[in-house]
């Protein structure tokens, strides 16, 4: 048997605490705390944000993904509807627009691969038939029953089947079709009339699953070249959905509508279907294709096309939990980094405001000195040993407060006043050159004050009033995102030390969120959701889950080792560390006999 320097090329080392830079799989002695440990790696699977389609549309076809190339044709564009034609190609890192289908439609379907696909049915219950053979389209036999709402799936435009669907006279139809080239034969029905719903695979071993039947339906069917048998059901039933593959045992189904647009990603193994990570953007009218490795989701509900990659087995950044605070709370302020972080203030469990203060040394939780004023719904930016606290609720009044409090490593100071009272704002910067933005005095309110270590200044407002936002960056170029006005906000705006941009939003609306990083390299983190979203300076894009759901937390740290602390529901003082890199040390454990 090989042993541990054969594998590794040295033998196991002794070190007064961890390497400087372990690798993956890397096993050492710890003298200090006397356990082996070794360096891991984790692994994931993930959406990642792509630049979406040049035309905005929803219930649009698509080819099946071959690599890294894939067709979306058809559909329904937004944001004012209108049926088009356009049919773009996917070249692995944007869309191109090409030749365009002869007739326009939507909820058709599609299948094939980007040179060589059919665009099927759909419009107003229509029979066309159009074969794309890498540059133009060309009409050709129409289906047997014509219809709309229908599933296809198949490997090019000469081998192509379709099914379900309806025609005006059966609203969820059974009948399945097959392609050869040149004509359409009629095969076995499905067992269940449905229409709305996808399917993977070929000609003779194909898929179908979800849709109406009228109700939304879970229901999966194994096709296996001559007739249809139920299989296991999808976790959860939906309509208008990605899931076309090119698979019958490896497919994937994600986003679409229950009712409500959902973001739940499953995958086909051959035998059943699995939850996975949830896509960034949830849409109904979303289209795309893809196998339990490799696909991808366009289009639907949002004017804006977003494209989104799904990638299985990578190596991703990764949660790992630490010790928790002394007293759990929510609504807190808090600055640092995964080894040396301040958290202060907040509500806790008995829905009393504090002036706690506890110290993070990478390892453990401990109380220092306490604030001066008691308040929640406050903010915080800085190091450990140099920050500052500023805005929040104060129950011993007035009630929204202006106090700026500033941290010396030992203990808090009273200093100048914000010019505009207000809870629950965001901030970005250091002790001496801050940024304190939105937030809420008797409305939300847009206000934007820049501090130079001795007073705020009012500077150029937000472009939205809002509240419960997240931030990140300095205090001459930093983030706002996320939010609250009458409902969650995803607005993203960006600030130059002058005024404020708007830029690309979050995938999804969110409010009691927290932030870190900076203006081109940021985290949104929490918000009611373990979800983690990425900022790369143009776009966002899903990162791992948290190991605890939270909001109304307090985070900092960078876009590749951050620190989150504390949070609801419910009232936690749970801590977790982000590691950006994936790279993460664990403590190696035995049992004896």
């Amino acid at each position: 048997m090989a042993e541990y320097k054969d594998i590794i090329g040295t033998a196991v080392q002794t070190v007064a605490g961890d390497p400087d830079n372990p690798v993956k799989g890397q096993l050492w002695y710890n003298s200090t705390t006397a356990e082996f440990r070794y360096q891991e790696l984790a692994y994931g699977d993930a959406w990642s944000t792509q630049p979406g389609l040049n035309t905005g549309r929803r219930f649009l076809a698509a080819s099946s993904v071959s690599g890294t190339t894939a067709l979306a044709f058809g559909g329904e564009a937004l944001p004012a509807p209108s049926i088009v034609a356009n049919a773009e190609s996917w070249d692995g890192s944007s869309w191109t627009e090409v030749s365009d289908l002869n007739t326009a439609r939507r909820e058709l379907a599609g299948g094939g691969s980007a040179t060589s696909a059919l665009a099927v049915g759909g419009g107003d219950r229509l029979g066309i038939n159009e074969s794309w053979n890498g540059s133009s389209w060309t009409e050709s036999t129409d289906l047997n029953n014509a219809r709309r709402q229908l599933g296809g799936t198949g490997s090019s435009n000469s081998s192509l089947m379709v099914f379900a669907g309806e025609d005006g006279s059966t609203a969820h139809m059974t009948e399945t079709e097959i392609w050869n080239g040149s004509s359409w034969t009629e095969v076995g029905d499905l067992n269940t009339g449905r229409l709305m719903y996808n399917g993977a695979g070929t000609t003779t071993s194909a898929l179908a699953f979800g849709g109406e039947t009228p109700s939304v339906v879970a229901n999966t069917e194994s096709w296996n070249g001559t007739a249809w048998t139920d299989v296991a059901d999808l976790n959860t039933g939906r309509i208008e959905f990605m899931g076309r593959g090119a698979s019958s045992t490896s497919a994937i189904a994600a986003g679409g509508t229950t009712g409500t647009a959902t973001t739940v990603t499953e995958i086909w193994n051959g035998t059943l279907w699995t939850e996975k990570a949830d896509m960034a953007l949830a849409r109904r009218g979303v289209t795309g294709s893809g196998t339990a490795t490799l696909g991808l989701a366009f289009g639907g509900e949002d004017p804006a096309g977003s494209t989104e990659e799904w990638n299985a087995g990578v190596a991703i950044g990764a949660w790992v939990t630490r010790a928790t605070m002394n007293t759990a709370k929510k609504l807190l302020g808090g600055f640092g980094t995964p080894t040396s972080a301040l958290a202060f203030g907040g509500e806790t469990p008995d829905q009393s405001a504090t002036t706690k203060t506890e110290e993070y040394n990478g390892t453990s939780w401990s109380e220092v000195n306490d604030l001066n004023t008691r308040k929640e719904q406050t903010q915080g930016v800085g190091i450990a040993t140099a920050g500052l606290t500023f805005g929040g609720l104060n129950p011993d009044g007035p009630a929204v407060t202006d106090t700026t409090e500033s941290w010396n490593g030992t203990s808090w100071t009273e200093v100048n006043d914000l010019n505009t009272a207000r809870r629950d704002l965001s901030g970005a910067g250091t002790q001496t050159a801050a940024l304190a933005f939105g937030g809420f005095t008797t409305a939300n309110v847009a206000n934007n004050e820049t501090w130079n270590g001795s007073s705020w200044t009012e500077v150029g407002d937000l472009n939205t009033a809002r509240r419960s936002l997240g931030g990140a960056g300095t205090n001459t170029a930093a983030l706002a995102f996320g939010g609250y006005t009458t409902t969650s906000v995803a607005n993203t705006e960006s600030w130059n030390g002058s005024s404020w941009t708007e830029v690309n939003d979050l995938p999804e609306a969110v409010d009691s969120l927290s932030g870190a990083g900076t203006q081109t390299a940021a985290l949104s983190i929490g918000g009611g959701t373990p979800r983690l979203k990425s900022w790369n300076g143009t776009n966002w894009s899903n990162d791992s889950q948290m190991n605890t759901a939270r909001s109304s937390s307090a985070a900092d740290g960078t876009q590749t080792a951050a620190i989150v602390m504390g949070g609801a529901p419910p009232v936690t003082g749970a801590t977790e560390e982000w590691i950006g890199t994936g790279l993460y040390i664990e403590t190696l454990t035995t049992t004896e006999d």
